[in-house]
């Protein structure tokens, strides 16, 4: 449960805000942003997950001003860690409004890739994109904080 006035919270998100989701999958992307193409990447996800019949890995996903974290819920095994800047775009897909979707570049290849998520409502989607949203803007006041004395 999420409080009323959470949107307001940073300390918590300074710390990590963590939400438990299910990890549906992953495509290239040719633009590092854009509604158009999340949509049709998080249809590509989506209908590749559908086929396979297999159980989603559940993680935790926690976002800080750092970047996203991944772990796996039942082994504790980090799976991932996502610098901020490493980040272009993030969103909640509007027909499967309880998938959350970001786009980062890939640390290995470059790559641009959509990594997709489902959540168990909604709501949680929304929040997870706007506690990304946040945290970029932390991320940037914090950065002109430090640059700003130069």
């Amino acid at each position: 449960e999420l409080p009323e006035s959470w949107a307001d919270m940073q300390e918590p998100l300074l710390e990590g805000m963590c939400f438990t989701l299910k990890y549906l999958g992953m495509t290239l992307v040719e633009k590092p942003k854009g509604e158009d193409m999340a949509a049709a990447a998080i249809r590509r996800i989506v209908a590749t997950a559908r086929v396979g019949a297999r159980k989603f890995q559940k993680v935790i996903l926690t976002v800080s001003p750092r970047g996203i974290s991944l772990q796996d819920a039942d082994t504790k095994e980090m799976v991932e860690n996502i610098s901020i800047y490493r980040i272009s775009y993030c969103t909640t897909d509007k027909l499967q409004n309880k998938v959350f979707a970001y786009v980062a570049q890939s640390q290995e290849s470059g790559a641009l890739e959509c990594h997709a998520f489902l959540s168990p409502k909604k709501k949680i989607a929304q929040a997870v994109t706007l506690t990304v949203a946040q945290a970029f803007q932390m991320a940037l006041d914090l950065w002109e904080a430090t640059h700003s004395g130069r």
